[in-house]
């Protein structure tokens, strides 16, 4: 299995295409990348915080032609500009044109970072220096390797245990060939690729002692080819030789051949894609997608917004992904697949200390004949009742899917997951629900609910893999499967979230109490609504908040003189401690609050909301706010709760989609004045807190007296 966790933004781009983005490569930690983008700026960026480090530019008339590349070495960065000049530059540099620079003799394609090793120089014409070797004498002369036409498309470095390989691939006259250089001794080796359609984009990784080589072509097709990491025959091969390949993946490609995508391997059984059509999506769409190689299925995919360009990056367990005129980092995780995994015969080791993960307890014997006798009887006594009961193939089943009744499809549904094995399940789920959601649309009085809640707890899908079931599932007026899916799905679009949230709060609350929701998370809602804050105003603050202290300085103008003799008001937060909404309306907005999402592509959608309906949602975020800074939520036991800074995130978003509008309309006043005097008791805590900050480094920083005996008391001035 592969999943796709939440996306977010890592920076805007100043071009669309790859133009805006020419490289993304990995800089002195895990945290910290390098992005060079449009042809003139090379900027680092720390990943987590989407912060930039550094920035530095070339001057107006000059072009940076190869990406900026990080020298652990020397701990430098160093960079192309205008095909000759090598410059090398610090962090603590300002300006590139003050930093070190050299003019090489011949033009330059790529400079490639090696782990605690010298980068290595890759000329156009073929040749290949380390770049210690090229500084200390640039205008050495550089031998011509390739032939007048040829042209290189990409290249990349492979380290091993025991030495570093050069991979390029060229192309001339439609013909398309790939280079291996060892150092090791200095070998060059010449291969030549059968091409039936154009390679798309090439990705090497190393392992079990081998570098696997996976190209992609327009056709669809993903190949991989073994080389050796040890040279075979003279130094420099003067014959062509064919290079081997496989066919690991056909991805659909719908009508006509793909022209800008892209292949990256994530492990040994799970691929990375970009560019090429989603399987059950519409035409149109761009998608990141993985696949497993393995079993040839899609385990998961993501909806970019804007174009993709066909180019990716992955380090650190994120995929790095330009769309649009921005670059998305999106996590992802894949867990291992193996043979006994896919016939249900996983065994797991348990009670031992050393044992960390899984362990694997299978032979071909075990796999193809069972492990003992009460094993086989067990199985020929579940064959007998497979086959009294009729068990379906997943074939027939989608065939009786598109015929049957809601009885019928339901019966044969419990009949296929009686008799199917894990591996089997993984694979056809999503396909018998695309199957279902589509007589659904076409057929409106046929809705199989409890069968869709079947497939989804079975927990091997997501909504890249059926994207129009929660859909269906509003349409429908269905809450308890879209309860299910908000919990399960990680990858669901902005957009769909957005229209999941608009349902939940346009619906009446008397219709949504017929919904059976989860139990667990009624009990939650309903705990929190009937527990009260017995501490009075008076017997302090808690997390900053004292509405006493707000209602003394709540406001920035003058008192009105009509409204003097007038009585106060109640305080506004203390009428509000009632929740506005019902229960099953909070356990689905709770939900809504747990989905993933990215800032920047929430927003727009969140603008659909009307008026009342931001109203409504922002009075129930501060009901939950006050709740929670009473600590009352600590006190119930519940598997899922919105945490507090999803609360503040989504109030925050709503009030950036929505202020104008609610500055001027009249029922909003006193929820924006309320949500202002919460604001200003934060900051004056804040304020409070930073007072004493010094004094408490100074404490912290303080040496203990030695002459402290067995009794002492210590007293220390704060100033």
């Amino acid at each position: 299995m592969a999943a796709l966790y939440e996306s977010y933004t890592l920076c805007a781009l100043a071009e669309p295409g790859p133009a805006g983005a020419r490289a993304v490569e990995p800089d002195r930690d895990q945290d910290r990348v390098i992005i060079t983008e449009s042809g003139r700026a090379v900027t680092v960026y720390k990943v987590s915080d989407q912060k930039p480090l550094g920035s530095w530019t070339v001057k107006q008339g000059q072009c940076i032609t190869c990406p900026a590349v990080y020298n652990s070495q020397t701990k430098e960065y160093v960079v192309v500009t205008d095909e000759k000049v090598v410059r090398v530059w610090k962090d603590e540099d300002i300006s590139i044109e003050k930093a070190f620079k050299a003019t090489v003799s011949a033009e330059v394609y790529r400079i490639h970072s090696i782990p605690d090793r010298e980068p290595v120089v890759l000329f156009r014409c073929g040749a290949v220096r380390s770049l210690d070797s090229l500084l200390s004498a640039p205008q050495q002369p550089v031998e011509k390797v390739l032939s007048e036409e040829e042209v290189i498309r990409w290249s990349t470095v492979v380290q091993t245990e025991q030495q570093v390989v050069l991979l390029f691939s060229t192309e001339q006259k439609d013909e398309h060939y790939l280079y291996v250089q060892r150092f090791s001794p200095n070998t060059l080796v010449k291969h030549r690729l059968e091409t039936h359609s154009t390679p798309l984009s090439f990705a090497a990784t190393y392992r079990d002692g081998n570098i696997h080589l996976l190209y992609l072509f327009s056709n669809g097709c993903v190949y991989e080819s073994v080389l050796q990491t040890r040279p075979t025959g003279l130094a420099v091969s003067e014959s062509v030789q064919a290079l081997p390949r496989s066919v690991l993946l056909q991805l659909p490609v719908g009508e006509g051949e793909l022209t800008s995508a892209s292949a990256l391997p994530l492990d040994e059984a799970h691929v990375a894609v970009v560019g090429v059509p989603h399987p059950s999506a519409g035409t149109g769409k761009d998608y990141l997608c993985l696949w497993n190689t393995h079993f040839q299925t899609l385990q998961a995919g993501r909806e970019l917004a804007g174009m993709i360009y066909g180019q990716l990056w992955c380090y650190s367990g994120k995929l790095f992904v330009p769309h649009g005129k921005s670059l998305s980092v999106i996590p992802f995780e894949c867990q291992k697949s193996s043979l006994a995994s896919a016939v249900g015969k996983l065994k797991q080791t348990s009670g031992t200390k050393e044992s960390k993960a899984p362990t694997l307890v299978a032979s071909w014997d075990t796999l193809l004949h069972g492990e003992s006798t009460q094993t086989q009887k067990s199985r020929v006594t579940r064959k007998s009742k497979t086959a009294k009961n009729q068990c379906p193939t997943a074939e027939e089943l989608a065939e009786n899917i598109k015929v049957g009744s809601v009885t019928e499809v339901q019966k044969d549904m419990d009949a296929f997951l009686c008799g199917l094995e894990q591996g089997e399940l993984q694979v056809a789920a999503g396909r018998l629900a695309s199957e279902l959601v589509a007589r659904c649309q076409a057929d409106p009085t046929f809705y199989p609910q409890a069968t869709l809640m079947q497939l989804v707890e079975t927990n091997y899908m997501c909504h890249s893999v059926c994207p129009n079931l929660l859909m269906l599932a509003l349409e429908k007026n269905d809450f308890r499967l879209c309860q299910l899916c908000l919990q399960l799905f990680h990858d669901i679009p902005e957009a769909v979230t957005c229209a999941c949230l608009k349902t939940i709060l346009s619906v009446q609350d008397a219709e949504l109490e017929q919904v059976n929701l989860e139990a667990d998370s009624l009990l939650f809602m309903k705990t929190l609504t009937q527990t009260t804050d017995h501490s009075g105003v008076d017997s302090g603050q808690r997390n900053g908040f004292s509405p006493q202290v707000l209602e003394e300085e709540s406001c920035d103008v003058p008192p009105d003189p009509v409204t003097k003799d007038k009585k106060p008001a109640k305080d506004p937060l203390a009428l509000d401690m009632s929740c506005p909404v019902g229960l099953h309306r909070g356990v689905l907005i709770n939900e809504v609050l747990q989905t993933p999402y990215s800032d920047n592509l929430l927003l727009p959608h969140l603008k659909d909301l009307t008026v009342p309906q931001v109203i409504l949602l922002l009075q129930y975020l501060r009901f939950l706010y006050l709740k929670y800074s009473q600590d009352v939520h600590s006190q119930i036991r519940a598997l899922r709760k919105p945490a507090v800074t999803q609360v503040m995130d989504w109030v925050c978003l709503l009030l950036d989609a929505h202020f104008t509008v609610l500055v001027l309309a009249p029922e909003a006043k006193d929820l924006l004045s309320s949500l202002h005097m919460f604001v200003r008791s934060q900051v004056k805590l804040y304020s409070e807190l930073g007072k004493i900050e010094g004094s408490l480094e100074a404490l912290k920083k303080s040496k203990k007296s030695k002459e402290i005996g067995q009794y002492s008391i210590e007293v220390i001035e704060l100033f």
